[in-house]
């Protein structure tokens, strides 16, 4: 149901339409959006915290095992680490916040804003966090002595990622809007 979907009443005095919101609706749909942009919030941050840890730990056990004294697969493996690390830090956060929040229809629609706030700017970091994995791996083949055809396809596999992260910023930016557009809205309504 979007905003617009109101309920239309007539004022039999002065031939006006008046609108009426349904406001059982309008807190499903609040409700909706606020478990919506948790459910991708906790997958996102699971996944970047599994993804990290398990890549960092190949990367760390190849190097380590082949007996390479790959410098930059080391601090590409610790950079990993620690993109985890800041993911999980910044999740226990989150969770921590969740209780500011007061149990109402503005609460609940605050709350969805903080957390579509937070997927924004927790997308953003880790779209910028592309250039010194890419850069750090890149850096790791050439003083590993691969191909440059390799790296060319590397090169290539990271520009068409930091791309599609765009893309997924973007669409996470557009939710954030909608969510503050329905919060002037009702803002509007409660003057």
């Amino acid at each position: 149901m979007e905003f617009e979907e109101l309920k239309k009443i007539w004022d039999t005095q002065n031939n006006q339409p008046l609108y009426a919101i349904n406001e059982k609706a309008m807190y499903n749909h609040i409700l909706s959006k606020k478990k919506q942009a948790h459910h991708i919030t906790n997958i996102t941050e699971l996944l970047i915290i599994f993804v990290n840890i398990c890549s960092g730990c190949v990367v760390l056990g190849m190097n380590y095992f082949k007996q390479s004294s790959n410098i930059y697969l080391y601090i590409l493996s610790a950079w990993m680490f620690g993109s985890a690390l800041f993911m999980l830090v910044n999740r226990i956060q989150r969770i921590k916040g969740n209780n500011r929040f007061d149990r109402s229809m503005r609460g609940d629609l605050d709350h969805a804003i903080s957390v579509a706030t937070y997927q924004v700017r927790i997308s953003q970091i880790m779209r910028w966090n592309i250039l010194p994995i890419g850069a750090l791996t890149l850096l790791g083949l050439w003083e590993g002595g691969k191909p440059i055809w390799i790296a060319i396809i590397v090169l290539l596999f990271f520009a068409v990622t930091h791309y599609a992260g765009g893309w997924e910023h973007n669409i996470y930016k557009r939710k954030k809007r909608e969510l503050e557009i329905l919060q002037k809205k009702l803002g509007n309504e409660g003057q």
